[in-house]
């Protein structure tokens, strides 16, 4: 389980400098910031448990917020 967040590591770094190359700089510093982490918890060696109450969490406070920021920020396209 510790090797499939490196793998979510690897696709978030491949998504940030795709991003990054398309100059939505914000968007890659958000990926970077997500790549950091999904390593960093990859080596950490917690039990299978935790790792996937972890990745609901982030599943859980990822939806959240794509649902607020397209609801409430990005407004009404008409």
């Amino acid at each position: 389980m510790a090797r499939m967040f490196r793998v979510l590591g690897f696709w978030t770094l491949v998504i940030a400098l795709m991003a990054f190359a398309g100059d939505m700089i914000e968007m890659a510093l958000l990926f970077f910031i997500q790549t950091a982490v999904f390593v960093l918890l990859g080596y950490l060696n917690f039990s299978e448990r935790t790792y996937i109450l972890m990745f609901w969490g982030y599943m859980v406070i990822s939806f959240v917020g794509f649902t607020y920021w397209t609801v409430f920020v990005m407004g009404n396209p008409f």
